[in-house]
């Protein structure tokens, strides 16, 4: 699609763009506005599963859509993910129940993989790598805000309106985007036909779900050592054994292991899993400071996390057109990581007494270096490969940085867990700080240290309120105490981030420069080498 006019293809961007922002926003709307819409259809016991299907149905047709769209084009796909996504909202907004809620959540992943695999591999189509850094940053910058406006819009919404609206207020957006594909993005002649590798979608339908799983539970559902967990991750490695037996013997393997013989592609997704992972320890986990040790309203919360959003959007934009015009990208990835790193060491040095706006100050380093590599390895896979495999590289890419920001909340999950443990047992043990409780107050302290109550300010003073006044001093000591573990946890879980993506940082040292090709056609120094890998297995 190179020989497009450059308006066509700021026009098809622009649709992209647009649908990519109806799905993302979609994503982040939600989370604020769940507790409320659980309050009134019921199934607190299956909250998780709302984030938990849609996580896992996204991941698995991202990465079977990446291969399918090269073989077909992207059009239909993303017409299609459009299509199917815009159903599932319209029948989330008609739940009575949370099992409903959480099937048609399920519905919406299924469109929404297919929308962000087809939107990236859209660059790689309309543009050469040397062009694709600025429309790389400019994607990123839609996730951005829609981070942005997602979480304070949802909260708005559920606040003075129907909570159904969280799901349609948006759908005007998701006319716009199909309508707008469908007029100008060009239908893509099918490739010779090929046979789809049904045995390597199941085996890896297999291991994504059970890894992701596995992840998601541990430490929280079940123990670590559970026969739930270990089952779990047992399953994840005999898929994957049998995935990658199958994709050496298929004709047309759905996620050729060629590409790994490729060093760009195998330390860019490698490097971007790290990435991920040490991405959600500040995304996930500052809530937390801002709310249950600084006190904060979750409205508050919301607001730092937007400075940091803007820093990342910015930065995003910025890098990725330095990227088009000097046609480098690995100093940009190591920057990036050092700044990412820096931040999070900062935030590593917090206390109780800590302010806001050194908290602020902070997350801006942080959003810096998230926002500089948020173009990056996209294009340094993309770059790699041939333009065959430009959809699955590209998928492959999103789904090893899902899997890692799924491993890392697990991780950081039961990090902050443990550590906040250990601290209260011991602050037990010196008795400095917690003094036995009386007995009419254990049951209340104990469900007090879970830190999702901390985090909620008007529980505490609902609580505080009827206790006699006696008891007051007492129960200030040992909120107090709490804060206090609870942010040495936080501290424990930032100092952890930062030594992941300083792994990643030594990850990306190995990451061979290669010139940003000016065009999409493929190298005959890539074929052969394709052809030998077939040959040799």
């Amino acid at each position: 699609m190179e020989h497009l006019d450059n308006r066509q293809k700021v026009l098809i961007m622009i649709a992209v763009m647009s649908a990519m922002f109806f799905a993302a926003v979609n994503m982040t709307i939600v989370g604020t506005a769940l507790p409320k819409i659980v309050s009134q259809i019921g199934g607190m016991e299956y909250f998780d599963w709302v984030f938990t299907v849609y996580m896992l149905t996204s991941t698995i047709t991202a990465m079977l859509v990446g291969k399918l769209s090269d073989i077909y084009g992207r059009k239909i796909f993303i017409l299609i993910g459009i299509g199917i996504f815009m159903t599932g909202a319209v029948l989330c907004g008609t739940s009575d129940d949370i099992i409903q809620l959480i099937m048609y959540r399920g519905l919406q992943g299924f469109g929404g993989g297919m929308i962000m695999s087809s939107a990236f591999t859209t660059v790689g189509d309309l543009f050469s790598p040397r062009e694709r850094g600025k429309w790389q940053g400019m994607l990123g910058a839609v996730f951005g805000l829609s981070s942005l406006f997602g979480p304070t819009l949802g909260g708005y919404i559920v606040d003075n309106f129907d909570w159904h609206w969280i799901f349609w207020v948006f759908l005007p957006i998701g006319f716009f985007a199909f309508a707008l594909i469908l007029k100008l993005y060009p239908s893509q002649k099918a490739k010779d036909k090929e046979p789809i590798d049904f045995l390597g979608s199941i085996t890896l339908t297999l291991t994504i779900i059970s890894l992701l799983l596995g992840f998601t539970w541990a430490g929280d559902k079940y123990a670590w050592t559970s026969f739930q967990i270990i089952g779990l991750f047992s399953l994840t490695i005999l898929s994957l054994i049998a995935f990658i037996f199958i994709e050496l013997k298929t004709k047309s393997p759905l996620l050729p292991l060629y590409l790994f013989k490729n060093s760009v592609f195998t330390v860019s997704n490698v490097a971007g899993m790290l990435m991920g992972m040490g991405m959600f320890g500040t995304i996930m986990y500052v809530p937390f400071y801002v709310q249950g040790v600084q006190g904060e309203s979750a409205t508050v919360s919301g607001l730092v996390e937007m400075v940091m959003t803007i820093s990342m959007v910015s930065s995003s934009i910025i890098v990725g057109n330095l990227i088009t015009k000097t046609g480098k990208y690995k100093i940009f990835a190591l920057v990036g990581l050092l700044i990412m790193a820096f931040g999070l060491i900062l935030n590593s040095t917090l206390d109780v007494e800590s302010s806001l706006t050194r908290l602020i100050l902070q997350l801006i380093v942080v959003g810096i270096g998230l926002g500089v590599n948020m173009p990056v390895f996209n294009i340094t896979v993309q770059n790699a490969v041939s333009h065959k495999y430009l959809g699955v590289a590209t998928s492959a890419m999103q789904t090893f940085r899902q899997i890692g920001g799924t491993v890392g909340v697990a991780l950081l999950g039961s990090v902050m867990g443990n550590k906040m443990a250990n601290e209260l047992t011991a602050s037990q043990a010196q008795e400095k700080n917690v003094p036995s409780p009386p007995p009419e107050m254990a049951d209340t302290l104990t469900q007090l240290q879970n830190p999702q109550v901390l985090m909620d300010t008007e529980q505490l003073e609902a609580i505080r309120s009827e206790l006699p006044a006696e008891m007051v001093p007492f129960f200030e000591q040992f909120i107090q105490t709490l804060k206090e573990a609870l942010n040495t946890s936080l501290t424990t879980v930032f100092i952890v981030s930062a030594g992941i993506v300083g792994l990643a940082f030594i990850v990306t040292l190995f990451l061979k420069e290669i010139p940003l090709r000016t065009t999409n056609n493929d190298d005959e120094e890539e074929k052969e080498e394709k052809k030998d890998f077939v040959v040799n297995h």
